[in-house]
């Protein structure tokens, strides 16, 4: 199970905020410190990463930035 900032074990449909102003590659939007991601979904084979929900598209984030609410 992949585990947040805090070291707490993140779930499937959990609520997460990012904790550190992140650009996203290959365009010029960056996430900001703070911002909420709501029903992520979690990857049993990915130790490290989430992937998340931000409008349209599909972001996938590393777990070390994320912060369990």
């Amino acid at each position: 199970m992949p585990k947040d900032s805090n070291g707490k074990e993140l779930q499937s449909g959990d609520t997460v905020t990012v904790i550190k102003d992140l650009k996203v590659g290959g365009t010029s939007t960056t996430l900001k410190r703070g911002q909420v991601f709501k029903n992520i979904r979690v990857d049993e084979y990915a130790e490290s990463t989430v992937e998340v929900k931000d409008g349209r598209s599909t972001l996938v984030l590393k777990t070390e930035f994320l912060k369990k609410m």
